[in-house]
C-alpha cells in the first residue's frame, strides 16, 4: 500500500476539514445575513412610519395655515380668531382704522378744495363768463388762499387718498400673512420640556454596544445621538 507523501497529505487533510466545516460556516454566514437583513428591514419600517407621520403632520399644518389665510383674506381678523390669537384682533383693526381715517380726512378736504378751486376759477373768468355764486360756499379756511395754492392743496389731498388706499391694502395683506404663519405654528410644541437622557445602546447589526444621548425638546420632539 502506497502511503501519501507529507507534501500531499497536509493539503488533502486541510481540504477535508474545510469541506466538513463549510456547511457550518455557510450556515453561520447565512444566519448573520438574515439577522442583518431583518434588522435593516425593521429599521426601514420604523423610518417609513416616521416619514408617514411627518408627512401627515406637514399636511395638517398646511391645511390649518390655508384655512387661516383664507379666513383673513375674506374678513380681517377672522384668521387670527381661527388660530385663537384673540389678542391680535385689536392690532388688526387698529392697523386698518388708521388708513381708513386718513382716507376719510383727505377725501373730505379734497372735496372742499376741489369746490373752492372751481368756484374761484369761475369767479376769475372775464365777463360775461364770470360766475361768483359759489364764493360764499367756500370753506372759511380756504377763502384767503389763492387759486394756485388751492390747486396744490387739492392735488396733495388727492395723492394722500391714494396712499391711504395702499396702506389699507398693505395692512390687510400683513393680516393674511400673520394668520398664515400662526396657522403653521399652531401645532408646534414650544413647551419648556427640555431634557437629556443617557442610556445603554446595543446594535444588532454591528454586534457592538455604546451609549445613547437622547435630547428631548417639547413633548414630541427628540433627537438621539449614539456613541460607540
Amino acid at each position: 500500500m502506497t502511503m501519501l507523501k507529507p507534501a500531499y497529505f497536509f493539503p488533502a487533510f486541510f481540504l477535508a476539514v474545510y469541506l466538513l466545516a463549510a456547511p457550518d460556516a455557510k450556515s453561520q454566514v447565512d444566519s448573520a445575513v438574515i439577522k442583518k437583513n431583518t434588522a435593516e428591514n425593521r429599521k426601514l419600517k420604523i423610518e417609513t412610519a416616521d416619514l408617514k407621520i411627518t408627512d401627515t403632520t406637514k399636511k395638517k399644518k398646511r391645511s390649518e395655515a390655508g384655512k387661516a389665510a383664507l379666513r383673513s383674506a375674506i374678513i380681517p381678523g377672522w384668521g387670527q380668531a381661527y388660530n385663537k390669537k384673540y389678542w391680535k384682533l385689536p392690532l388688526v383693526y387698529g392697523g386698518l382704522a388708521i388708513p381708513v381715517g386718513t382716507f376719510v380726512y383727505n377725501l373730505n378736504w379734497y372735496k372742499k378744495t376741489k369746490f373752492a378751486y372751481t368756484a374761484k376759477y369761475n369767479a376769475s373768468l372775464p365777463p360775461p363768463l364770470t360766475d361768483s355764486s359759489g364764493l360764499d360756499k367756500i370753506d372759511e379756511q380756504l377763502k384767503p388762499l389763492s387759486l394756485e395754492s388751492i390747486r396744490i392743496y387739492r392735488n396733495d389731498f388727492r395723492q394722500n387718498m391714494d396712499y391711504s388706499i395702499l396702506a389699507f391694502l398693505l395692512v390687510w395683506g400683513l393680516n393674511v400673512v400673520d394668520a398664515t404663519v400662526d396657522g403653521h405654528l399652531k401645532e408646534f410644541d414650544i413647551s419648556e420640556d427640555l431634557s437629556l437622557k443617557i442610556k445603554p445602546h446595543y446594535s444588532p447589526i454591528g454586534h457592538s454596544g455604546g451609549l445613547s444621548f437622547v435630547f428631548t425638546i417639547g413633548k414630541n420632539h427628540s433627537k438621539t445621538i449614539t456613541s460607540r
